[in-house]
């Protein structure tokens, strides 16, 4: 099958045509696809390629036996692999850099000889960067990948950019989706949410139109994942990391989705337990949604560090996590609505995270007044709240008809419901959550009367 397209290809081709580019780190979860698009974009924009994989072919882990410049590094490669050419210009690609965290060290040499690109990649670098003898500071960038999001799902079913920009000018005027189009997107946004965005799941359901077989590839990743922690995590740390991991489908399912240590373990503090939590997360396993000590502007800083729900980084994993009578209901029903909501919550801080979000929530103390989610403008503090059905926003509401919280001026709904508005309450329906940041942008240079004059008018 035809490569998946994906937005770091975009990243991959200014990388390289920017002047003096450094060398390039690219992180993420395993299977996400880093390999493939950093191979597709080497295929696409050089003559001579020079791929080593510190996993599969373990003998290059001694490239640097000789030490960390280039030279040294080069003349190991050629006694290893013979054939290799290095010729000024070529591109060397260091996949699955985690096997060998100092290879880090000798990008600075890459850079100040200028003979070579280098793009190295790797899962659980986060993890691992504490180990190299210098991480080359100042002479590479670091970019991080994350599963498909639904835009890039949209692409391998073949739609293209157009279909998208349309869905954003529906949300920027203010005008409902038809009947047609509202019915498609759903069964679109379904499909994704079954499936999650992981490229291989995808590609499956593609070129079979069936799901036959993504939920036993789906498990196979959560058991990787599950492998990944006793392999990488040292020590005590393997046992309470796997425990925190097997818990959030359980702890998401509460209605009071703040994520309890004491649930994990008896006796289980969260001392103990916090920095497993972070290495959960640094691994692109786990996203961490924080509890703001108060709805207002900055958001980072402003937070409980004690107090936090934690999200699948793919919630098709988190579909896989589930008992088979939630999973049938899911398949053979499409309620989403299932494990009280955790699924629209997973689904909502994923997109925002690989939006360029972090995650914050409100919760008031001895209070009902709770909000999942924020983000912002150029000069608001922006509400999100998750419904499961299209009911009432109360909390969204008080937020933003209080003059209590000066930093919120309007709110936004997501909801199984058309695009609507209703007192500073904007409802978009889940299948948008991805052009949000978007629409903001969009929203701060256009005035509220002229971008919803459309709604106004029918």
């Amino acid at each position: 099958m035809a490569y998946l397209k994906r937005k770091i290809d975009a990243i991959l081709r200014d990388w390289k045509a920017s002047e003096n580019h450094l060398p390039l780190v690219v992180r993420g979860a395993r299977q996400v696809g880093k390999t493939a698009s950093i191979l597709e974009f080497a295929r696409q924009s050089y003559e001579n390629v020079v791929y080593v994989n510190f996993v599969e072919q373990p003998t290059y882990r001694q490239i640097l036996a000789d030490g960390y410049g280039t030279a040294d590094v080069v003349r190991n490669l050629s006694r290893i692999t013979p054939s290799f050419s290095f010729e000024p210009g070529t591109l060397l690609v260091f996949d699955e850099m985690q096997a060998l965290p100092d290879i880090a060290t000798t990008l600075k040499f890459f850079k100040l000889d200028g003979r070579f690109d280098v793009i190295c990649s790797g899962s659980l670098l986060g993890l691992h960067y504490h180990e190299i003898e210098s991480n080359s500071v100042g002479y590479k960038t670091d970019v991080t990948m994350q599963s498909m999001d639904f835009e890039e799902f949209l692409w391998a079913k073949g739609y293209d950019v157009s279909f998208t920009d349309d869905m954003l000018a529906h949300m920027v005027d203010g005008r409902p989706f038809s009947a047609l189009e509202h019915r498609l997107l759903l069964r679109l946004f379904l499909d994704y949410c079954v499936l999650g965005g992981m490229p291989a799941v995808v590609r499956t359901y593609i070129e079979r139109d069936t799901f036959e077989g993504t939920l036993a590839m789906q498990r196979q990743l959560l058991l990787d994942y599950e492998e990944d922690i006793r392999k990488y995590a040292s020590g005590l740390d393997q046992g309470r990391i796997l425990h925190v991991f097997r818990q959030i489908p359980a702890q998401l399912a509460k209605e009071n989705k703040k994520f309890q240590i004491s649930k994990v373990a008896k006796g289980a503090r969260f001392k103990d337990y916090f920095g497993c939590i972070e290495w959960l997360a640094d691994a692109g396993i786990v996203n961490i949604c924080h509890a703001l000590q108060t709805p207002e502007l900055p958001l980072r800083g402003n937070y409980d560090a004690t107090r936090y729900k934690l999200y699948y980084g793919d919630t098709g994993l988190l579909v896989a996590s589930l008992d088979e009578e939630a999973q049938e209901d899911l398949r053979a029903n499409g309620n989403l609505g299932v494990y009280k909501g955790a699924l629209y919550e997973n689904l909502v801080g994923e997109a925002l995270v690989k939006s360029g979000y972090d995650l914050f929530y409100y919760k008031k103390e001895n209070s009902t007044l709770e909000e999942d989610f924020f983000v912002r403008d150029r000069t608001s503090l922006v509400p999100v709240e998750v419904k499961a059905t299209n009911n009432h926003a109360k909390s969204l509401a008080t937020l933003v008809k209080s003059k209590r919280y000066e930093d919120i001026r309007y709110g936004i709904k997501l909801a199984n419901a058309n695009i609507g508005e209703a007192d500073g309450i904007y409802t978009f329906p889940y299948y948008c959550v991805f052009l949000l940041r978007r629409y903001l942008k969009n929203r701060s240079s256009v005035s509220p009367q002229r971008a919803w004059r459309s709604l106004m008018r029918s």
